[in-house]
C-alpha cells in the first residue's frame, strides 16, 4: 500500500460508511478492479475510526446531553431517568446483537464472507428488502399513520433494528442500510431512521476498531500496510465521513432511498458479470 491507494481507499470509506450502499462492498471491490491487494477486515475496521469521529464531531450535542443523561440514571439508578437516559440505554440495548454475532462468526466474516460473489449477493438482496421496506412507508403515507421520531423508538425497535445492524456483518450489506431498512420496517421515518443508525453505530465501529488495532497491529504497523497509511486513510475516511452524514440526512428530509436501491442492484449485477466473466477473482 502507498499514500495514493491510502487516500482512495479513505475517501471510499468515509463515502460508503454512511450511504446505505456498503462501505465493505467498495473496499473490496475497488481494490479489485484496480489490481491492489485486499485491505483486509482488520484494515477496514480500524479505519472506521474516522467514520468513528465523523459520528461523534456531528452529533457532539446529542452524545453530550445522552451520555450526561445515561450517568445521571446510573446514579440515581433509574434507567428512566429522563428520555435521554432511555435513548442511552436502548442504543446499548440495540448493539447486543451486532456483538453476539460478530463474535460468534468472526472468522467467517474475514475470511470466505469476503468473497466478491457473496457481496454481489448481499448488494442486490438487501436492495429489494430496503425497497419492500419503502413500499411500506408509502401505505403508511397513503393511510396517514404517523411515522415515529427517535423519542418514539422503544425497546422492541432498538431490538430489531439491533438485529438488522447484525446483518450488516455480512460484507455487501451496509451497516446503515440494514439499519435504515429496519428504522422503516418498525415505522420510523427516513431522516430518524438514518440518525438512530448513525448513533446505534457507534458502540459497534469503537469496539470492532479497537479489537482489530489490538489483535492485528503487527499487520496493520507492518510495511505492507504502514502506520502513516493507515493514518491517513483514517483521517481522509474522517473528513469524506462527515460530509456523507450530512448529506445523506439532508437528502432524506425530501428524497426516498430508491437512488440508492437502484445503485445497489446495479452494482450487483456488474460485480456477478465481471466475475463470471473472469475480469476479477472472487477472493
Amino acid at each position: 500500500m502507498d499514500i495514493f491507494q491510502s487516500i482512495i481507499l479513505g475517501i471510499i470509506q468515509g463515502l460508503t460508511e454512511f450511504l446505505p450502499i456498503s462501505s465493505t462492498a467498495h473496499l473490496r471491490i475497488v481494490p479489485a478492479l484496480l489490481g491492489w491487494s485486499d485491505p483486509g477486515a482488520a484494515f477496514t475496521a480500524v479505519i472506521q475510526f474516522g467514520t468513528l469521529v465523523a459520528v461523534f464531531v456531528y452529533f457532539r450535542k446529542d452524545i453530550s446531553v445522552i451520555t450526561g443523561s445515561v450517568i445521571k440514571s446510573i446514579q440515581t439508578r433509574n434507567i428512566s431517568y429522563n428520555r435521554d437516559a432511555v435513548l442511552g440505554w436502548i442504543i446499548a440495548f440495540g448493539t447486543i446483537p451486532i456483538v453476539f454475532f460478530g463474535l460468534l462468526f468472526k472468522k467467517n466474516i474475514e475470511t470466505n464472507l469476503r468473497s466478491l460473489y457473496v457481496i454481489s449477493a448481499s448488494m442486490i438482496i438487501l436492495a429489494v428488502v430496503l425497497m419492500i421496506a419503502e413500499a411500506i412507508v408509502k401505505k403508511r403515507t397513503e393511510l396517514h399513520i404517523k411515522q415515529k421520531s427517535l423519542d418514539d423508538i422503544s425497546w422492541k425497535d432498538a431490538i430489531l433494528i439491533g438485529f438488522a445492524q447484525a446483518v450488516a456483518l455480512i460484507p455487501g450489506s451496509s451497516r446503515s442500510g440494514t439499519t435504515i431498512t429496519g428504522g422503516l420496517f418498525v415505522g420510523l421515518n427516513r431522516e430518524t431512521s438514518a440518525r438512530f443508525s448513525f448513533l446505534l453505530s457507534l458502540p459497534s465501529i469503537f469496539a470492532a476498531g479497537v479489537l482489530e488495532l489490538v489483535k492485528e497491529r503487527e499487520l496493520l504497523f507492518s510495511s505492507d500496510i504502514g502506520l502513516p497509511n493507515l493514518a491517513v486513510a483514517t483521517i481522509v475516511s474522517g473528513i469524506v465521513g462527515y460530509a456523507s452524514i450530512a448529506f445523506l440526512l439532508n437528502y432524506l428530509k425530501s428524497h426516498t432511498t430508491y437512488l440508492f436501491i437502484i445503485y445497489r442492484i446495479v452494482v450487483g449485477i456488474g460485480l456477478l458479470y465481471l466475475l463470471n466473466a473472469g475480469f476479477i477473482s472472487p477472493l
